[in-house]
């Protein structure tokens, strides 16, 4: 990352992949430019916002021409780390385990699952989408250098999985299970609950009608 990512607001970061996946369609359509506008619009961002988070990086477009596209998505990949390969851990295979496997991230080749844990015996030594699940006492031997990964477990599993996780050295855990799961300061958690996330949606929907956005 780069050395001044600590001044860029978390609203911004957050943003940053959205930029990044559309840039990058844009790029294999053989779009050159792009204005805050029309990003603007794709994006459901307003304009202000854009220019604001890209000065961040002094990627500032010119009046009457826009964004170089080819420029910008250069800088956020190398922003994102997009050049680094970064190996990713399930576990929990169950059927949204499964699904993480069978999908694994096939837009993004930089991020990838490379190894996968169970408790069920019928699904240990079988491999989902070319990856090879491995019982879930073995983790900390299979885990090796990776850093990040997946939570798909049971509620009364989470904690102790985590914690087992975090000695074995992940940093990083995307919590897609209900539990709120305790780590050190060190460790950055995202939790994800998709229960939490439709019942957000259907109420923006109810009560924020995209056509009265600005």
């Amino acid at each position: 990352m780069m050395s001044n990512q600590n001044k860029i607001p978390q609203a911004t970061a957050k943003r940053l992949p959205l930029y990044y996946r559309f840039l990058n369609n844009l790029h294999i359509k053989g779009k050159s430019r792009v204005s805050s506008k029309e990003l603007s619009e794709a994006m459901k961002v307003d304009s202000a916002t854009i220019r604001r988070d890209f000065s961040y990086f002094g990627a500032l477009g010119k009046k009457g021409y826009g964004y170089n596209v080819e420029y910008l998505l250069g800088f956020f990949r190398k922003t994102l780390d997009q050049d680094e390969n970064t190996p990713v851990a399930l576990i929990g295979v169950g059927n949204l385990g499964t699904a993480f496997l069978n999908y694994n991230f096939t837009k993004n080749n930089n991020t990838k699952i490379e190894v996968a844990f169970d408790a069920d015996k019928r699904k240990v030594g079988k491999s989902i989408g070319d990856i090879e699940v491995h019982h879930i006492e073995d983790m900390e031997q299979n885990l090796g250098d990776i850093s990040v990964a997946i939570l798909t477990v049971p509620v009364s599993e989470a904690q102790n999985i985590t914690d087992r996780l975090i000695k074995a050295g992940v940093t990083g855990i995307l919590n897609f299970t209900p539990a709120r799961i305790t780590v050190p300061e060190s460790v950055r958690v995202h939790h994800i609950d998709l229960a939490v996330e439709l019942q957000s949606l259907v109420y923006f929907m109810k009560h924020y009608p995209l056509e009265n956005e600005e």
